[in-house]
């Protein structure tokens, strides 16, 4: 009766060697393939595939000359830039310095009633570092934007606006009012601050 000798421990080792050096090596594929695909953007952190109508920022270069040649003043229509670096949020910060700004002059002047007395009148342009998806978003939203902005006005008190700092939280506050209608109705936001081009308290 003839029984089998155990494998020696020398070939059971590199099988086991082999094998784990397989599994490693897919893993170390797979993680590179997801890796890969997620830095390019195919791929957003929830697995999902990246809206092609979601704004992208726009990196300063090309379009570099065409903001110190004045794009942006009163009259102008801002410039088409197709964006390249996408965002998981528009709520990221971002660098302005890497990133090419755009602006968009709101139309006509607001004028508001004042929560204690008085009246404002403020010409407004807000800027972004995201593309064009962005400018046809304010345009398509001029209505609500303008209601939003109206309303935000005629909370402020005109001894607080006589003070710079009073006129930088009216900024901030503007910039928020715009930024929500953006998101409400069209689930991005992307302004990133609201300027004054006139402004006039009575």
């Amino acid at each position: 009766m003839s029984t089998k000798k155990p494998a020696p421990a020398k070939k059971r080792s590199k099988l086991r060697l082999v094998i784990l050096s397989m599994i490693g090596a897919t893993a170390l594929l797979g993680g590179g393939l997801g890796a890969g695909l997620y830095a390019s953007g195919a791929l957003t952190p929830t697995g999902e595939p990246e809206d092609p109508n979601r704004p992208k920022l726009v990196e300063r270069g090309e379009t570099e000359a065409s903001a110190s040649s004045g794009e942006g003043s009163e009259g102008d229509a801002p410039q088409r830039k197709v964006g390249t670096v996408s965002v998981a949020s528009d709520k990221v910060a971002v660098d302005p310095k890497r990133f090419d700004v755009t602006y968009i002059p709101l139309d006509q002047p607001f004028t508001a009633n004042l929560a204690n007395g008085g009246i404002i009148q403020v010409g407004l342009s807000v800027a972004t570092y995201y593309d064009y998806r962005v400018v046809e978003n304010v345009r398509r939203q001029t209505v609500p934007i303008r209601s939003a902005a109206l309303l935000a006005l005629s909370q402020e008190d005109p001894d607080v606006l006589s003070t710079p700092a009073g006129k930088a939280a009216l900024q901030r506050s503007l910039t928020n009012a715009v930024n929500q209608v953006l998101r409400d109705k069209e689930g991005f936001g992307g302004i990133d601050n609201v300027y004054f081009t006139s402004l006039v308290i009575q």
